[in-house]
């Protein structure tokens, strides 16, 4: 039976409300929905005014999210929209919220976390927020991860920046900076840009800028992220974790001995309620980034070229080569792919079959020697894994073979 709540005036119906959408934790529908509500303030700071993508799990963490960029039709009155254009030209009404009926509305829609873009609905053309996301590669410790949000801090504060820490709820770091809505999106990319290679130089052996994740090392500070159109889990949002794990707002005196795991759907509302919103004055004065801008002019006039984009926007000017290393004329990387799969898990078995076939391989294979990649398509993602065979002596590394899975997400693109 449905769960009818009044909220923000309005009535809000929650649909399956015992529905378990957290297996291991035990968590409901209905229990999402009343987290959002007690971290509400927090969560509309993060996410109040912005267009967002909707990433629907309808059948709860463990199922398969697809993204959906244009608000359903069939919607309330009080749903607040807007339109956006993409980089493939094509054009959508996002949602916009505002209040807890549009929270509890959304989430209702099988939203477990919240993707909104780094601009308000007001100015669709010029980002409010620099996002730094801190990646680390497989097998970095997350001591590392702390080590390289705390560096990139003092370097933020070098350039005039106040950043903002949140744990990703996953196994990264995020930083974010509210800055004055004047700079385009190539521009607050061109301060990214800037930025991660200036920490790689403060730290080369801790952190990189390197976009092809065979060249990387350590935690990568994701640059891209900053491109239009690409979004990141907001603060307080849940994610589809065992544990329902939460990307928690932090005060920076809290950065060196934080542990992600603490922050959950169950621990986050009291933790809420106990010590506030960390991040309740974030926009009280927004930054300039035209000191990153003067770093990314000496960076280009020293020859550096501008770091490669997401494979799906158009060329740019100044762009080095936009082709992994591993598929240039002459090779730096000796790379082989296992597997292209709808489910990561399918891909990941397909991994395991590999390593069965070369036993010889599987001792020389690092950590970070093991690329798996989340491929965002249209409304979905999917896996690939490939495998880095540079620690592997030359003559015990495998050829090219056909892949174990070989899922080609075009069909579904095309109807086919």
């Amino acid at each position: 039976m449905a769960e009818i709540l009044r909220l923000a005036g309005r009535e809000v119906t929650i649909s399956n409300p015992e529905k378990i959408f957290f297996p291991e934790a035990g968590h409901t529908k209905l229990d999402l929905v009343n987290y959002y509500l007690a971290v509400a303030p927090g969560v509309l700071g993060a996410v109040g005014g912005r267009p967002m993508a909707l990433k629907r799990f309808v059948h709860g963490a463990t199922g398969q999210a697809f993204f959906q960029k244009r608000a359903p039709e069939q919607r309330p009155d009080w749903i607040e929209t807007v339109e956006l254009s993409f980089p493939s030209g094509r054009t959508a009404r996002e949602v916009v919220l505002r209040d807890e009926a549009q929270l509890a509305w959304v989430v209702n829609l099988g939203c477990i976390d919240l993707n909104p873009h780094p601009v308000q609905a007001e100015d669709l053309d010029h980002p409010d927020e620099l996002r730094i996301d801190l990646d680390p590669v497989p097998g970095v410790e997350w001591a590392q991860v702390r080590e390289v949000a705390l560096m990139t801090r003092e370097i933020l504060a070098q350039v005039g920046l106040e950043g903002r820490p949140k744990t990703s709820g996953s196994r990264g770091f995020h930083i974010y900076c509210r800055i004055e809505p004047r700079w385009t999106f190539p521009e607050v990319r061109r301060a990214a840009v800037a930025l991660a290679r200036t920490v790689e130089a403060a730290a080369p052996k801790l952190a990189t800028s390197k976009w092809w994740k065979e060249e990387r090392h350590g935690v990568f500070l994701d640059y891209n992220q900053n491109a239009k159109d690409r979004t990141i889990a907001s603060a307080y949002s849940v994610r589809p974790t065992k544990d329902a794990r939460v990307s928690a707002p932090l005060r920076w005196e809290e950065v060196a001995e934080c542990r992600p795991e603490e922050f959950t759907l169950a621990t986050m509302p009291e933790r809420f309620a106990r010590a506030g919103d960390p991040w309740a004055e974030i926009g009280s004065a927004p930054g300039s980034i035209e000191q990153l801008l003067d770093v990314a002019a000496r960076h280009e006039a020293a020859g550096l070229p501008d770091a490669p984009w997401p494979p799906h926007y158009e060329r740019q000017v100044g762009e080095a080569p936009r082709v992994a290393p591993s598929r240039r004329r002459q090779p730096k990387v000796p790379l082989v792919e296992i597997a292209k799969a709808k489910d990561e898990a399918d891909a990941r078995a397909g991994f395991e079959r590999w390593k069965a076939r070369h036993p010889e391989v599987v001792p020389h294979l690092e950590p970070a020697d093991v690329l798996v990649d989340s491929m965002r398509g249209r409304s979905s993602t999917w896996t690939r894994i490939r495998v880095n065979l540079v620690h592997v002596p030359p003559e015990l590394r495998p050829e090219q073979e056909p892949l174990e899975v070989d899922y080609d997400p075009r069909v579904e693109w095309l109807g086919s």
